[in-house]
């Protein structure tokens, strides 16, 4: 490992909220051109780490940080490697041609500035997250994506669309952000270890623990629900109310993935075994037939790529959990190949809809004269994603027919399925890109005319940047893709295949896939309403069983509510007074823990004894007292008889604290029972009055044997010695309790203070109001 010492590195990572902050006031400045700065930002990121691919390509590994909480291990740090290295890149390149394309697209909308915010606070989440070093920032980051995608979902808040998406998007992911904070812990707790660097030399302890499947479980928990693996990918579809250039970053380079890039980074430690091998591969492929088969469905164009990403991302843990020896090159290269191909389709989506008024497919055709620039970046993203040589597609797509090809039942179902869902895909990429454009001109809402600069210079790099690394793969092989695999694998690996097509398996498939894409784009009408058909036919789905989840939990909220919170007091009281018992003697119940009978002294002075005798008239009073005015004053004895003993035994602060906390409690409740309504006795009926007796017992019967229990223990005198110690040397006070009020805990006091003050105005404000509404009623 290399350690990185520059402070560059941490500047990097706060540069996109440092954006965030200024972004809104630059907007108010600039307007749209905001854009132009704001893209800087991420400029300089991929710059700046762009400069580690030396270091990474040769096989080291570059962390930093600071340490955090030292005592326990915890520390702000990170780890840049070949995994870490190629999303870092894809992030903030990406999110570069984003903040421009949002510049066009969102030219004079009211809250542009807030929409840069977000996506640059969106945009430093991601760069967190996938270079964390340790377990606390990797879920502090994953968090963050989820609280700042529920921010850009609904950006457009006036809608209930795009409302129910955000928080759709919040419960799934934040919800799985807790198993994956719960696996984290596990983790920590089996290995020793709260840094990723470190735990990658733990493999076989992880495999070989008992707690190994509920690791597991956990882990895919976060995992799958981030990257909307089946059943959680509805949450991702409905996602597409955000904006358009939220869409494009979100599919592409940033969160979606973000569940695929734990997979891959947990690869080395928790893979090569049964369950992993079994569990990925099914749910991946199950995922990827279901996007595949719900993208044709749809005539939404952004729909359309949001279920081809759901199949993807499927694609990509199935590869991911594959174990075959070209699995993990081809989810390296699978995963740069979907992120180029993927954004600028996505941006076109947007460019179409900005400049013609509708994504919906049937309702557009004849573009390609009107729109020259878009329908080029189109139609080079779609040759990418169906897989035709020579873009950088192609070589994903034979990387993945040679890992998964083979002579087993199982492998033959894996490629079958990934031969469907690759076919469905390639029809749905053409359809994206040769449907909106070519055939008669379609009258559309808006005019059709070529979208700003800001707007097609994005979809345009992307999709060149897969046709020129495809052509000249054996650099992007060794500069990002090898690398990346050896970090999936946890072992140096070597991606050697070029655009040039090579006879045998993975090129015969590949052949099928295109013939059968091509049939599906030829009758895709017809493969619509079969789908369609299909849905419909099996009825009740995810999307419904969550609207029926957050339905149920909403009623049976509102249900314990109104039995727990009935907005009486006396409910309120005798609920935590039983507690409150139940905590006390419940324990020494189960466990056998009583104190030991107090032995009644022999020679007990008989000043002491008056006091005492003092204390038990005083309850006695209480019990007998003709009203409750008079029960309080009585209860006040307890309290100076208390005080008495502080005095006796030579402690005259507590005494003299102990006298005026006694007499003001008195008094303010004295003030209060003067200013109620209330019967001068208690005329409720005895089964009333014997619960709250018995419950009153209870809880004096419980401090009563947990101050014995305390005080039979052992004295430690630590903090006795420290005090007596310290309090003149350094507080400059001879009196040790008032050293220790007003000094050693003086934050303390001021806090107990502001409590009393709190509760003063409380009860005025309290007495105000009876008083004017009394007057009210006069």
């Amino acid at each position: 490992m290399i350690p990185d010492t520059m402070g560059l590195t941490f500047l990097a990572f706060c540069l996109p909220f440092l954006g965030a902050l200024v972004a809104p006031a630059l907007t108010r400045l600039l307007g749209h051109h905001a854009a132009w700065p704001l893209a800087l930002v991420p400029a300089a990121i991929f710059l700046h780490f762009l400069g580690f691919n030396a270091e990474v390509s040769r096989g080291e590994i570059v962390t930093g940080g600071y340490a955090w909480v030292p005592s326990y291990n915890v520390s702000f740090s990170w780890l840049i490697d070949g995994l870490s290295l190629a999303f870092l890149l894809l992030i903030s390149g990406i999110g570069t041609l984003i903040v421009l394309y949002a510049g066009g697209y969102l030219k004079g909308h009211p809250h542009q500035g807030r929409f840069f915010s977000f996506i640059l606070m969106f945009m430093g989440a991601m760069l967190g997250l996938v270079a964390s070093d340790s377990f606390l920032m990797l879920f502090v980051f994953w968090e963050l994506t989820s609280i700042t995608s529920f921010l850009l979902i609904g950006f457009d808040h006036a809608r209930e669309a795009a409302r129910r998406a955000a928080l759709q998007a919040l419960v799934v992911t934040g919800g799985g952000g807790l198993f994956l904070l719960a696996g984290l812990l596990l983790l920590w707790n089996v290995t020793d270890v709260t840094q990723l660097s470190l735990l990658m030399s733990f493999g076989a302890e992880v495999r070989a623990s008992p707690f190994y499947l509920p690791l597991l479980f956990l882990i895919l928990g976060g995992a799958f629900t981030k990257s909307a693996q089946f059943p959680f990918h509805f949450w991702l579809p409905n996602a597409m109310e955000a904006p358009t250039p939220v869409s494009a970053y979100l599919h592409s380079a940033t969160m979606v993935k973000a569940g695929v890039y734990l997979l891959m980074r947990l690869n080395p430690v928790m893979g090569d075994t049964p369950a992993w091998e079994t569990i990925l591969p099914a749910f991946g492929g199950l995922t990827l037939l279901v996007g595949a088969v719900l993208a044709i469905r749809q005539t939404d164009l952004k729909l359309m790529l949001a279920y081809t990403t759901v199949a993807s991302l499927g694609l990509l843990v199935m590869l991911t959990g594959f174990g075959s020896q070209h699995a993990v090159a081809a989810a390296a290269l699978y995963l740069v190949a979907h992120s180029l191909f993927k954004g600028a389709l996505f941006m076109v989506a947007g460019l179409i809809d900005h400049e013609t008024g509708t994504r919906d497919i049937t309702r557009l055709g004849g573009l390609k004269r009107a729109m020259p620039v878009t329908f080029l970046a189109a139609l080079l993203a779609a040759l990418s994603m169906a897989g035709l040589p020579p873009f950088f597609g192609f070589l994903a797509k034979e990387e993945i027919y040679a890992a998964l090809a083979g002579g087993s039942l199982r492998a033959i179902a894996f490629t079958a399925a990934a031969v469907i869902g690759n076919g469905l895909m390639f029809a749905v990429a053409f359809a994206v890109a040769l449907k909106p454009f070519l055939g008669a001109p379609v009258e559309t809402p808006k005019h059709a005319h070529e979208g700003p600069a800001l707007l097609w210079i994005g979809p345009m790099l992307l999709a060149v940047k897969g046709l020129v690394i495809g052509l000249f793969s054996a650099v992007a092989h060794a500069l990002l893709t090898s690398p990346l695999a050896s970090a999936i694998a946890g072992k140096p690996e070597t991606v050697t295949i070029s655009a040039v097509p090579h006879l045998g398996l993975a090129l015969a498939l590949s052949v099928v896939t295109i013939v059968f894409g091509a049939a599906v784009f030829l009758f895709i009408d017809k493969a619509r309403a079969t789908a369609n058909r299909l849905v419909e036919d099996i009825g009740w789905g995810p999307d419904r069983g969550f609207d029926q989840v957050m339905t149920g939990l909403v009623r049976a909220a509102a249900a314990i509510n109104r039995r727990v919170q009935p907005g009486r007091m006396e409910i309120y009281m005798t609920a935590t007074f039983a507690v409150i018992a139940l905590a006390l003697l419940v324990p020494p119940a189960v466990y056998g823990e009583w104190p030991r009978l107090p032995v009644w002294p022999a020679d007990m002075p008989f000043h002491e004894l008056a006091v005492m005798a003092l204390a038990v008239l005083g309850i006695g009073a209480v019990l007998t007292a003709s009203n409750r005015l008079t029960a309080i004053v009585a209860l006040g004895i307890q309290g100076f008889c208390v005080a008495m003993l502080f005095l006796l035994f030579g402690a005259p602060d507590l005494a003299f604290t102990q006298f005026m906390i006694e007499t003001l409690s008195v008094v303010i409740l004295a003030l209060v029972m003067t200013r109620l309504k209330l019967t001068p006795r208690d005329h409720r009926p005895l089964r009333e009055k014997v619960p709250d007796a018995v419950i009153a017992i209870a809880c004096g019967l419980g401090f009563s044997l947990y101050l014995l229990k305390v005080t039979q223990g052992r004295f430690d005198t630590a903090l006795t010695d420290f005090f007596n110690l310290y309090s003149k040397t350094i507080a400059h006070g001879a009196n040790v309790v008032n050293v220790i009020i007003v000094d050693f805990r003086g934050t303390d006091t001021l806090g107990e203070i502001a409590v009393v003050m709190v509760t003063g105005l409380a009860i005025l404000s309290i007495i105000r109001i009876r008083k004017g509404k009394a007057g009210g009623k006069a």
